[in-house]
This record gives C-alpha cells, structure tokens and sequence, in this order.
C-alpha cells in the first residue's frame, strides 16, 4: 500500500471513531435529558405511579419517584436534593419554597381527605369515628407525624375539634408518613390507623372498614418546578400533565379531587 493511500485510510478510520463517539455521546445526553426526578408526599404513591407510567407511555419522558412525607421532602430539597419537581401533600411548603427562590410558582394538584381505617371490620360497627375510638378494646392508634405529615395534621385537627386529642395520646403509635400509617394499620399492628382516602382504593385498604374524618380540613395539595431542574422542558411537560383530563381521571380513582 502505497504511503498516501495508508494515510487516507489511518484518517478515514479515524474520523469514523470519532463520529461514532460524538454521536453516541448526543444519544446518551437525549437519554438522560428524557428523565425526570419527582419528590411526591407518601399518600399519593399509588396515583403518582399510575400516572408515571400513562405520562411515560404518552411521552416517552420516565418519571422516577421518591416518597416520603412533605417535611422530609421539603427537607431534603432545602439541602440540595437533586429533584426536577415536587409533588407535596400541603400548600405551605411549595409556597415557602418559592418565597425563598428554589421553586416556580406553585399549582393545585389534587384535593384529599384524611380517615381512619382498620384492618377490623367490627371497628366500624360503631355509629361515628368517635364512638369507636371510646372502645376500650382500642389499644394502639397509627397517626403520621404530625410536624412533618400533612394527612397527620390534619388527622390531629380532627381529635382536636372532637375533644379527644388529649385522651388517645397513650395509644398513639407515630408514623413517619401516611403510608407508613397505613401499612400499621392494614398489618394489623395498630387497632386502626388516620390514613389518606386513597389508600382505600388499594387492594388491602378493600379489605378493612373507614370512617371519613369530616371534622379534619380538606387537604391541599401543590406542586411546583424546582428551579434545579436539569430538565425543564420535560418537567413542565408534567407539570401540564398533572392537570390534564387523563391525570384527573386517575385521580379520581384513588378518592382525590
């Protein structure tokens, strides 16, 4: 082979290596860009999940959650948690967030309702939540943390408008999250558990018996972009998504509003 005709070969060889690693670099960087990383409050996993994966299918955008309670959540985001959004079970923390510049504006996403449920159906022969709860055989109670769970709040706003919140201190079992309430509950490690309405929807939360809790505030809960985001596009894409007919109607499904 003569010298010139190597040469050639050597650089057409070359640039065929370095084409392929720039644009396997562009496909890898695509990839990455079509992710998203969501905090969401603990009551709305069975929803979010089911959202995910519709937004996922419409999309082709992947949406990956992490759950826990709101305080914990607002925590992490405060300390510099890398997430692209968050889905909290409160007004009050995405509002701070964007007060102090760490968030977009916030958005209404869905309404709850906290209850209380058990795993015992005899539990709910009683006329009222109350009357039951003044069953001596009522020994442990599962309630979310009520510094840093909204659903655990608003389950204490509850006992307190009905005189009782004093009188069940001794059998409060404390929950990180209503999730965590609930899995006490429906585990049958608590007489019964203030959980979220939606964990009725779930094949164990079918199971047991509940009470609405009418004396406990509806729940509001918001959203907002966090200004981190490596991914803005996709993020407000969900962002949309959340107040579409598709997520509503899923939302439904799991006792939101």
């Amino acid at each position: 082979m003569k010298k010139s005709n190597f040469k050639q070969v050597i650089t057409k060889i070359l640039l065929t290596v370095i084409g392929v690693a720039f644009f396997a670099g562009l496909s890898g960087q695509a990839f990455a860009e079509e992710k998203i990383s969501v905090a969401v409050a603990a009551n709305f996993i069975s929803a979010f999940k089911d959202m995910g994966a519709d937004f996922e299918a419409k999309t082709k955008i992947k949406v990956e959650g992490t759950f826990s309670s709101s305080g914990n959540l607002y925590s992490q985001i405060t300390n510099g948690a890398p997430y692209d959004l968050l889905l909290s079970a409160d007004e009050e923390r995405p509002a701070k967030l964007n007060k102090d510049g760490l968030a977009d504006n916030p958005f209404i996403y869905a309404r709850g309702q906290a209850i209380l449920w058990s795993a015992n159906k005899e539990f709910c022969k009683a006329k009222t939540w109350q009357d039951a709860l003044k069953n001596e055989q009522i020994k442990k109670l599962a309630i979310a943390n009520t510094q840093t769970a909204p659903y655990g709040t608003a389950a204490q706003k509850a006992l307190e408008k009905a005189g009782m919140w004093t009188d069940v201190q001794s059998k409060l079992v404390v929950a990180q999250s209503i999730a965590q309430s609930f899995q006490y509950a429906s585990t049958e490690s608590v007489d019964a558990g203030f959980c979220a309405l939606s964990a009725t929807a779930s094949p164990e939360g079918k199971k047991g018996c509940f009470y609405v809790l009418n004396e406990a505030p509806e729940i509001i809960q918001s959203a907002c972009i966090l200004k981190r985001t490596t991914n803005r596009a996709a993020a407000e894409k969900f962002a949309e998504y959340l107040r579409s007919p598709a997520a509503q109607e899923i939302k439904v499904k799991y006792g939101y509003r």
